[in-house]
């Protein structure tokens, strides 16, 4: 199963806006940028989220961009099945629709696999992703938010440069 391209902005955007201090609220060209996404789909994402209770997102000056306690610390399980919607793994339906719909059991196999893959992100926040400490189990000990071994973006707007740490998880222990 792979996620929609605006379920995986939504996530970029969430995890950023976790590990940024609490005074801090960007733009939403800021974490476009930040999270290297195209500011139209950015803009669009963050209006879902916004609407979903994840972002809040004030206007004018002193404005910007916050993630929600809701955001923080709700399900990720929740969020990605809010974000995906309701749909089948594959096209039994579509407009060409498949001879074999009627008899075939992939579709129900599937549907249970697509709900186990949700299911293993109940228990899972935004705050467990980038290791918080105010999220559920999998929260650090201490040590402060880590976004993926990535440094946050600096209180300029600006965007890190050069490669983050080695690995594609960050530094090693």
């Amino acid at each position: 199963m792979r996620l929609t391209k605006s379920t995986d902005i939504a996530l970029r955007i969430a995890m950023h806006l976790a590990v940024l201090d609490e005074d801090r609220t960007p733009t939403t060209r800021e974490v476009a940028e930040a999270v290297a996404v195209p500011y139209n789909h950015a803009a669009k994402v963050v209006s879902r989220l916004q609407h979903l209770g994840i972002v809040e997102a004030r206007r004018g000056r002193g404005g910007g961009l916050a993630l929600t306690a809701a955001g923080r610390t709700g399900s990720l399980g929740r969020i990605v099945r809010e974000l995906e919607g309701v749909g089948d793994v594959v096209g039994c339906e579509d407009d060409q629709p498949c001879p074999l719909r009627h008899s075939c059991r992939l579709r129900g196999a599937l549907r249970r696999a697509q709900e186990a893959f949700y299911a293993s992100l109940d228990p899972l926040t935004v705050d467990d992703l980038v290791g918080g400490e105010g999220g559920g189990s999998g929260g650090s000990s201490g040590s402060g938010p880590v976004l993926l071994g990535l440094p946050v973006v600096p209180d300029s707007g600006g965007v890190p440069s050069g490669p983050p740490g080695p690995g594609p998880f960050g530094p090693s222990a």
